[in-house]
């Protein structure tokens, strides 16, 4: 790695191609010499006196969501009981938990004695060894580790491959050196990542509140404005009309349900039924597998979608919805979904910014029926009171709206490519330092008026 950072004066070949050169001092040796790797387990379902005790039970899913390299709490929990019955053993505090089944490579520490399922395997120390070393070594090791993985259906990391990964095996002074810069200036660069971070949440919400303005407000700054009579939407334009939904549809039809769709009916590669989970950021995604022939298309004819149709989820998060495009008709609503095919009066994509602003999707979760979760109906839906201007006026606001989206994009994505820029260049500081590549053994830590500097650089 290029830049400050000077090289050690002299190499040997490793053997091992990503490991590549290593400083003459340092060997290579494999985990296994270093650490006792334990399987993970899983007591069984349904027995009450197994589960939600006191023990931290670790599985891939909770190593995957970490805020920083320490795990100490996990969604589920089991007792005593539970442990025994499944084999498994506790970990002491300061060991590594790695996930050996796919996507395999997440790993953390432990901060207190913990177990795991058999999704992870966990390394615990043998002899004295810098663990967090060890932690940084194989966060950038993940491809490597995953070409040991085998299986057909799924790639797992057995134990005895995990044990003779290879690792550069180096005075322990020196590993912990290497750790202590790399915690410098990993958090130095999740610092800058995190601020373009909070840049993206703010341009996004910049970006919708200016939207949410022009659909409800207009683009007419010197505009006569009315009481709209709704609570969220305050004052409008005084020529624009407020009205129920339901008066500027020509129909509203929920997906079929029950006996108008069976398991049966479905096939791989036909025409496209449209639930929730295939409309993402306003457009359509479908699935090829959630899909039905011919004949079940025209047997549910009166579900087809039509060019300007709005489908709408009927069920979890509401607002989520897609306009139907030219390319989409004769797609059908599938059974979790609505379709509401519009009048003149209102423009599909007009009507898309309404009922996905922040005002309209909390009314739609006020109004909506359901004990356990939102479900949206076509009584629920019509009743919503939206603003309504002169179509001119809508393609207006489209217009303007376009331009500034496309603005806040351009800005979002130049932060995005930042935070990559950085990520890329964390991963790339890690594996230098870990396997030799810079010479770190003279790095001090800063004092805290060199960190105040370093901060207002």
């Amino acid at each position: 790695m290029s830049g400050k950072y000077q090289a050690y004066p002299e190499y040997k070949d490793s053997g091992v191609e990503w490991v590549g050169n290593l400083p003459v001092a340092w060997d290579l040796s494999k985990l296994k010499h270093m650490f006792s790797i334990i399987n993970g387990s899983t007591p069984k379902s349904g027995i009450s006196t197994y589960w939600d005790g006191n023990i931290t039970w670790v599985t891939p899913a909770d190593l995957s969501k970490l805020p920083n390299f320490q795990i100490g709490a996990s969604v589920r929990t089991i007792t005593e009981d539970g442990l025994n019955s499944c084999g498994t053993t506790i970990v002491p505090s300061g060991s590594l938990v790695l996930s050996s089944r796919a996507p395999i490579g997440s790993l953390a520490v432990t901060s207190v004695p913990l177990c795991t399922n058999q999704g992870c395997k966990s390394l615990v120390v043998r002899e004295s060894v810098c663990v967090k070393y060890v932690y940084y070594y194989l966060s950038v090791m993940k491809e490597q580790l995953n070409l040991f993985g085998r299986g057909t259906t799924f790639l797992e990391l057995s134990t005895d491959d995990l044990g003779n990964f290879p690792i550069p095996l180096l005075a322990q002074a020196e590993s912990e050196n290497i750790a202590k810069f790399l915690d410098h200036e990993t958090a130095k660069i999740d610092t800058l990542i995190e601020k373009q971070q909070q840049l993206i949440k703010l341009l996004k919400e910049k970006r919708q509140a200016v939207i949410s303005h022009a659909v409800t407000k207009g683009l007419n700054p010197q505009a006569s404005m009315k009481d709209s009579g709704v609570e969220w939407l305050g004052e409008v334009p005084e020529h624009w009309v407020v009205a129920q939904l339901k008066f500027n549809t020509k129909l509203m039809q929920t997906g079929p349900f029950g006996s108008q769709l069976h398991a049966e009916d479905y096939v791989e590669g036909g025409v496209p039924l449209i639930n929730p989970a295939h409309m993402i950021n306003g457009e359509i995604v479908p699935d090829p597998q959630v899909s039905v022939d011919a004949d079940t298309q025209d047997r549910l004819s009166r579900h087809k979608l039509a060019e300007g149709d709005i489908i709408f989820a009927r069920r979890g998060e509401l607002g989520r919805c897609a306009v139907v495009t030219d390319q989409q008709v004769g797609w059908l609503c599938g059974t979790g979904s609505l379709k509401a095919s519009l009048n003149e009066r209102l423009t599909p994509e007009y009507a898309y910014l309404l009922i996905t602003s922040d005002g309209v999707v909390a009314e739609l979760s006020l109004e909506s029926k359901g004990s356990t979760m939102d479900n949206l109906n076509t009584e629920t839906l019509g009743k919503i009171r939206t603003p309504v201007p002169p179509v001119h006026e809508q393609r207006a606001i489209l217009a303007y709206v376009d331009e500034v989206s496309g603005k806040y994009k351009q800005l979002v994505d130049m932060a995005e490519n930042a935070i990559e820029l950085m990520k890329e260049r964390r991963t790339a500081l890690i594996s230098s330092a870990v396997t030799g590549k810079i010479d770190v053994r003279n790095w001090q830590a800063p004092t805290s008026q060199q960190q105040a500097l370093e901060q207002t650089a």
